[in-house]
Parts: C-alpha cells; sequence; structure tokens
C-alpha cells in the first residue's frame, strides 16, 4: 500500500552539506515498462547532491549511499516528465513545466532508467514541485575535478558507518590490499612482487616538475642514474617517457609511453639515454601502437549509439541485432581483446621489451596495459590485485576520467569517450570466458561501473596525482587501503581526502551486496597467486638492440626515430599472434599450441563477444525478466503483499475444503 502524503518518510542519511529541497511522499517507483508490471512504493527527495527514493517497505540500512536507488546530479543525463494529456517534455533549468506530471523518467548516463508514477490523491503540488527542484538542482550541481577546489560539498563522513563489520573487514583483506601507488613503499612493494630484475623506483617526478601528468614515481632500468633520466622527458609528447608496467617471469618487460615528439632533436647523449631506457641490453625492443585500435572519437559514436539502443522503443525486435552490430561497439571490444592477446603471447614466450605507445599516452595505452596484466598476471584476477591494478594503470597514470565520462559541463570542446567502460566490457568478456580463473564477479564489475559516475569518490574525480593533490602539501604516508582504517587515514591526507576512495564499498552496498563481489569458485585467496609460467624457447630470435613493430600479429623491423643511416635488422621469425595461439575454431585441422601456464587467451570471434545485458539493458526491464533475481524492494514488497493475503484468509476462518492446503483461493 502506497503512504500518505502526509506519513513519515523513513530515516534519511545524508552526506555533510546536502540539503534535502523538495520531497514527495506516496511516490512510486516503477519496475517493469508497462502500467501491470508492479511498482515499489516510497518517497522521492531532490537534494542537492542527488535525486534518492527510499522505499517504504525496504529494511533499514546504515549505509550514506544507497546504489539500487540513488543518481548523482552529475550523472543524470535527460529529465522527462510526462501527463496523459500532453506529449512529455524534457525539463531543464530554464524550461517552464505547465502540466502537473503523473510519471517523471531519469535517464541515467549508467543506462539506468527511473521512472517515479505520482498518484492523483494529493499528490500534483508535490510532483510539480520535486520536478522542477531536480532539473534546477541538475543544472546547478557542477563536477570540479580539475578545478581542484569546491570539494567540501561532495565530502563523506570521516566516521563510516561500518564499525561493526571492521573485524570482519580486516579479516577478509588480510595482507591483500589494495595498493593506492600514491606513496614511494606501494611502488617498491609492487616490484618486488613482480621480481623485475634491473629495474627501480625513480623519484625523478615527485614534485611533478618533470611531467605534470605523470605519478610521483615511476619505474626505470637501475643502470640509469635520474640525471640521465631527465635528458628523455623533452623527447615525448607531455613528457610523458617511456616506465615500466608489468615484468613477465619469463622476462618479457612491458613499457608504455607517450609518442615521439616531432620537434624533438637528440643529441648523441640523449640517443644513449633513450636507448638505455628502451632497450638496456633485455632482448629486442617491440612498439605496439595503437593505430589498430578504435579512436576516441569512435568510441564515444559507439558508445552513443548503444545507449540509445537499449532504450525501450529504439527498434524494431526483428532488426535489434543488426541495429547493435551497426553500433560498432563489439567491434571495438573484439579489437581490444585481440591487441592485448597478441601482447600477452608475445611477453608469455619470449624475452623482450614491449612498448605501448600512444600519442597521449593516457587513454588506449591504459586499457591495453590492463588488459595485458589480466591476461599474464594471476594477481590481477583477484579482486584486490584487480583494484590495484586500476589504481595504477589508469589512476596515478593520468587517465583524465572527468573529461573522458563527460561529467565536466565546462569542457569546450567537449572530450567525451568512455575508454574506462570500455575495458570494463572487456574485463566482463574474460570473466564470462573463464570464470574459474576470477576472483571478482559480474555484480563487482557492474558496482564499479556504475560507482564512475558517482562523484562521491576521489578515484574518478581527477585526471592525474597533480590535480588529486593540488592545494596540499605532500605527506609521505602508507597508501594502502583497508576498508575502515583506510577511509579515516585518507581523510587527513590531501586535498581529495574528504572524499574516500571507490574501494570503499561498504559505504554504498550492504554486506550481502558485497558477498556477491567474490567468486567462489575463482582462484583461491592467496597472498601471493603462483606467477604465469613461460614455456621453451622455440627458433631463433632477435638480438638484444633490434627494434620491431607489432602489427597484426606479426613483427616488421623499424628503427627508432633518432637513428640514421642504420639499415633496419632482418626479421628473423613470426612474433606469435591470436591466430595461431588462441583463437578457437581456427580452420587447417590443427590444433593450436597449448598457452603457457598462467596465461589466458580469449576467443575474440564475433559469437563469442556478446553483449553485456546485466549493464545495457537495465531500462528493459522485460529483457531481464525470469534471468536474475528482482530488487530486494521488489522482494519486499512482494512478501508484503503475501502476508496481507495471508492475514486476510486467516481473518476468514477455516475452510474444511480447503483444510489441506494453506494458502489454497476462497470460493
Amino acid at each position: 500500500m502506497s503512504a500518505a502524503p502526509g506519513s513519515r518518510r523513513p530515516a534519511f542519511p545524508g552526506l555533510p552539506g546536502e540539503l534535502v529541497l523538495e520531497e514527495a511522499a506516496g511516490a512510486r517507483q516503477r519496475c517493469g515498462g508497462g502500467g501491470g508490471d508492479g511498482s515499489v512504493p516510497g518517497t522521492l527527495l531532490c537534494t542537492n547532491r542527488r535525486v534518492a527514493f527510499l522505499p517504504a517497505q525496504a529494511p533499514g540500512s546504515r549505509t550514506f549511499l544507497h546504489g539500487e536507488y540513488d543518481v548523482a546530479l552529475p550523472c543524470i543525463r535527460k529529465l522527462v516528465a510526462a501527463s496523459s494529456f500532453t506529449k512529455p517534455k524534457v525539463l531543464t533549468a530554464a524550461s517552464t513545466l505547465k502540466f502537473i506530471p503523473e510519471e517523471l523518467a531519469v535517464f541515467c548516463r549508467d543506462f539506468r532508467l527511473l521512472r517515479f508514477h505520482f498518484h492523483e490523491n494529493g499528490l500534483a503540488p508535490q510532483a510539480f514541485r520535486v520536478a522542477n527542484a531536480i532539473a534546477q538542482a541538475r543544472e546547478a550541481a557542477a563536477w570540479l575535478g580539475d578545478a581542484g577546489e569546491g570539494h567540501e560539498g561532495w565530502s563523506c563522513p570521516a566516521e563510516g558507518p561500518l564499525e561493526e563489520e571492521e573485524e570482519e573487514e580486516e579479516e577478509e583483506e588480510g595482507s591483500a590490499a589494495t595498493l593506492l601507488f600514491e606513496s614511494l613503499h606501494d611502488w617498491e612493494k609492487e616490484l618486488k612482487r613482480l621480481g623485475a630484475a634491473g629495474w627501480r623506483v625513480s623519484a625523478v617526478n615527485e614534485r611533478f616538475d618533470m611531467a605534470p601528468s605523470l605519478p610521483r614515481y615511476l619505474w626505470v632500468p637501475s643502470g640509469l642514474l635520474d640525471h640521465d633520466l631527465k635528458r628523455t622527458f623533452a623527447h615525448f609528447e607531455e613528457r610523458r617517457v617511456p616506465r615500466l608496467c608489468w615484468h613477465h617471469p619469463g622476462g618479457g618487460d612491458l613499457l608504455r609511453a607517450a609518442g615521439f615528439h616531432a620537434a624533438s632533436e637528440p643529441g648523441s647523449e640523449d640517443v644513449r639515454c633513450l636507448e638505455a631506457l628502451l632497450l638496456g641490453g633485455r632482448g629486442p625492443c617491440v612498439l605496439a601502437d595503437t593505430a589498430e585500435l578504435p579512436t576516441l572519437a569512435d568510441i564515444q559514436l559507439a558508445h552513443l549509439k548503444l545507449r540509445a539502443l537499449c532504450l525501450p522503443g529504439a527498434a524494431a525486435e526483428d532488426k535489434w541485432l543488426s541495429a547493435l552490430e551497426g553500433t560498432r561497439w563489439l567491434d571495438h571490444v573484439r579489437a581490444c581483446l585481440r591487441k592485448a592477446a597478441e601482447v600477452a603471447s608475445l611477453l608469455a614466450g619470449r624475452r623482450c621489451s614491449v612498448l605501448l605507445q600512444e600519442p597521449s599516452d593516457r587513454d588506449l595505452n591504459c586499457l591495453v596495459a590492463s588488459l595485458v596484466q589480466l591476461l599474464g598476471d594471476p594477481h590481477a584476477r583477484t579482486l584486490p590485485g584487480f583494484q590495484s591494478l586500476v589504481q595504477r594503470e589508469w589512476v596515478a597514470a593520468g587517465h583524465p576520467f572527468p573529461h573522458r565520462l563527460g561529467l565536466l559541463r565546462r569542457d569546450t570542446p567537449r572530450q567525451e569517450a568512455p575508454v574506462f567502460l570500455l575495458f570494463l566490457d572487456c574485463t566482463w568478456q574474460l570473466v564470462r570466458q573463464f570464470p574459474a580463473a576470477f576472483g571478482f564477479t559480474e555484480a563487482y564489475l557492474l558496482a564499479l561501473h556504475d560507482s564512475s559516475f558517482t562523484p562521491y569518490f576521489s578515484t574518478f574525480l581527477f585526471s592525474c596525482q597533480r590535480q588529486r593533490g593540488h592545494g596540499s602539501p605532500h605527506r609521505p604516508r602508507s597508501q594502502t587501503y583497508t576498508p575502515v582504517r583506510g577511509w579515516r587515514e585518507a581523510a587527513a591526507g590531501s586535498a581529495a581526502g574528504a572524499l574516500p576512495a571507490v574501494w570503499a564499498w561498504g559505504l554504498r552496498y550492504s554486506r550481502h551486496h558485497r558477498a556477491r563481489f567474490r567468486n567462489p569458485a575463482g582462484p583461491p585467496r592467496t597472498a601471493n597467486p603462483p606467477p604465469p609460467g613461460r614455456p621453451p624457447d622455440t627458433g631463433p630470435w632477435p638480438a638484444a638492440g633490434d627494434v620491431f613493430v607489432l602489427t597484426k600479429g606479426s613483427l616488421s623491423p623499424q628503427p627508432f626515430p633518432w637513428r640514421s643511416g642504420r639499415p633496419p635488422p632482418r626479421l628473423s621469425r613470426w612474433a606469435p599472434s591470436l591466430e595461431n595461439l588462441g583463437e578457437r575454431g581456427a580452420g587447417g585441422g590443427t590444433r593450436p599450441p597449448v598457452p603457457p601456464p598462467g596465461l589466458l587467451l580469449p576467443c575474440a570471434a564475433g559469437p563469442s563477444v556478446r553483449l553485456w545485458g546485466r549493464c545495457y539493458l537495465r531500462a528493459l526491464p522485460e529483457a531481464q525478466r525470469g534471468r536474475f533475481a528482482p530488487s530486494p524492494a521488489g522482494l519486499a514488497e512482494e512478501l508484503t503483499l503475501l502476508q496481507d493475503r495471508l492475514s486476510a484468509w486467516r481473518a476468514q476462518g477455516p475452510r474444511t475444503e480447503a483444510a489441506g492446503s494453506p494458502l489454497a483461493p476462497s470460493r
């Protein structure tokens, strides 16, 4: 039963500085696409931070953020008011609402579509006021991550509601904590785990004076002094020099860097330092650029088409699959998986250095470097290892989250391109193809996907470490995160300290929900998972100092731009490609070679790459029916209805003909 307009709503645990602007008690959130699919009664609130819905029948929660019902204002893409007497109207701060809305549709950037229905009995003024309040608050909300100011309004309390779960959480995480890579200790700890002999942690960029968008600490060759390392910065775009990302136990090194600066003219000493940085006597250097991958514009266009397709009534049922292929989103997923598999197989099979090169080194390099480590490093497939991977290759490496997610309204021109969401889709493909190899589940990836649009966490609020610490002196401290104590340590650290990391899942999800993040059938939880193996060498391999380009699984000789007069080396062998190492269903009738231990080689063929329906089809409840569990609020309402019917049946007295079944219908 719906609550009366004047009834008392459940307690609303607001954030510091959060003010309730308007509320509509007795509203109902629709659970289906049609009018008869059911709804949940509750109270709709508009604050200066979010749109929240408090179900009347939902059990009490001690979390400040309700992931199922909350929508942060920057996450709202479109607001539509509807009435049976007029056409639907898109609401903006400048628009004038001239009718009483009967339904309010909130289109979210995370593919959710929330529909709120207002009954006629006394809700007309509330519906009118709350609709206008949401439109006004959405325009007033600003995402100021790059400005380095204004975060007080988005801050969360330093004392979270997690005291009773502290002991359990600490025992669950143990020594496998998430590394935030903001301290020297974290970089040294991870380098030791990798066993990368010949590499060291350099503090040459500790003050961000060498490269503002790079992290404070870099992994560089041990034989290269910081004085010599400084010679190399000017020869790369945005001064983003090559540095180590991952070391394979077999000897392969994965590096990443920006493109070579076109106007640079290195001298003899600079050339020596550049070659020591890229080669270092470790074997040949393979350049793997991003030319084969989709551009940022391609990714953004495909994502826009996919989001439009996943709305109700976007395409006819018999043409939906062809329309999905026309978005080219799945093509981009296939391309990224193929590229990562080629690089991972090359590192696993040969002793060489693979340099991922992108003009900016802040987008597709993050994606490919992360996928390569997921394929080759079992530790990255654990939940703490995956979170540390995101911290190192995305957050610390300077991926511009606010720009790419399109949440900075002041961008001109806009720089949207959801590269991180594409990475999460690729990760979901791997989890689906290798479910026993990962320690986390689809529910975890879905929570991380939605959290990227939530401005309550510092993880996705800034474009680099320098902006994250802007305005506060650097305080050396341990950045190892634990769910409770790590929250409070971060609160005193930097400009972003008032905001927790996104890994504080206890603030947004209940203990029962967080239990679904871990895969019970995955690898055992060990502090140090066994390192991936390496197959024996077969055949000759180019000597150290040779340079090649990796293109479609094959190697081509290519000298560095600063080398002149030196003939390129002759190619002695094809690189291990995806087609001859891991592609299932390859022709020829020959069995593909067995991949090295610990290496995952996904199938990137058309039928094997599928749509992430649990994420993208949330606006189509009919597509989810019968496949996934309903929401807790829906279960609570159904249980209440059954209890009411049972009470009504008992009030009618016993019936002899129904003695064998207490729930038998009355005549």
